[in-house]
């Protein structure tokens, strides 16, 4: 089986499919790609099976050989991509000749890119039908080195139909997001209810897979009383008796004890996992018996 050689990965890089949903009942998350969108238009530039595993890659930085031809897409967050020193296109299947090196520059916009591999890739590490990396409880893949050399799979499914893909939503400016009211939303304060999708928000430097922390506003529970351990889904927004908003993204924990005051649209989690420290949020309530604002 053929391998592909891993020469740097940059700050993060990790085995990622689509993860292993339907484990939560036994405490397991679903973790996957955090951009679940950008993986699936990688697979489909290179005819894999949309659930084929690719690398995240965190900021850039990384750089493989090829083992053999192989053909590869990058997408996801925006960044130089080049073969051997030449430039070649981002978001569009490009082939790689055995012996030669593809790189990953520093991302331009966004965080996370991911790379695709025709047949998909296959370390070791498969649990619960899933290669992810779950940075939570060490589940999966193990986190790639440089040095490492991850075999390439089967997980072909027909020739590519795709040949071009833009990159993963730009941040620049304000990204706007939906939310739907939460089982716990009335454990806000009116005025912190209503502060929730109205006032600005800013995407903190303690951000991770786990979940993103949101700056802004201090909100203030009218209840701060214990809550039994509820249910935690990928998009949830909990407020501790801090006030701090956290998001929870791919390796989020399978259950929780604060508050889950509403909850992110899923297509827009995929979103706000490409956002950068320093991102302005706004979070729109879907209007009507889902969000009210007062009361």
């Amino acid at each position: 089986m053929a391998e592909l050689e891993v020469l740097a990965t940059g700050p993060q890089c990790l085995v990622q499919d689509l993860g292993r949903p339907g484990l939560a009942g036994q405490g397991v998350t679903a973790s996957g790609a955090v951009d679940r969108v950008s993986l699936g238009q990688g697979n489909r530039l290179v005819g894999n099976e949309v659930g084929a595993a690719g690398l995240e890659v965190l900021l850039g930085g990384l750089v493989v050989r090829a083992p053999q031809d192989l053909l590869v897409a990058v997408t996801g967050a925006g960044c130089p991509v080049t073969i051997d020193g030449r430039p070649v296109a981002f978001g569009a299947p490009v082939t790689v000749r055995s012996g030669s090196e593809l790189r990953l520059g520093q991302a331009v916009h966004g965080l996370r890119s991911y790379l695709t591999v025709r047949g998909g890739l296959e370390p070791p590490g498969r649990f619960g039908g899933s290669l992810s990396t779950d940075t939570s409880s060490g589940l999966g893949a193990k986190p790639v080195h440089s040095g490492d050399r991850i075999p390439i799979g089967q997980a072909i499914a027909a020739e590519p139909r795709v040949n071009l893909t833009i990159p993963a939503v730009s941040t620049a400016g304000e990204i706007v997001v939906g939310v739907t009211r939460g089982p716990r939303a009335d454990r806000l304060t009116p005025a912190s209810r209503a502060a929730l999708t109205e006032v600005p928000w800013s995407v903190t430097s303690d951000s991770d897979r786990i979940g993103m922390r949101l700056s802004g506003f201090r909100l203030q529970l009218a209840d701060d009383s214990a809550l039994p351990s509820e249910p935690i889904v990928r998009g949830a927004i909990q407020v501790p008796p801090s006030g701090e908003v956290i998001v929870f993204l791919a390796d989020h924990p399978t259950t929780g004890g604060y508050p889950v005051v509403a909850v992110v649209d899923d297509a827009d989690v995929d979103r706000l996992a490409q956002c950068p420290p320093g991102t302005r949020v706004r979070l729109q309530g879907r209007q009507g018996p889902s969000w009210p604002t007062t009361g």
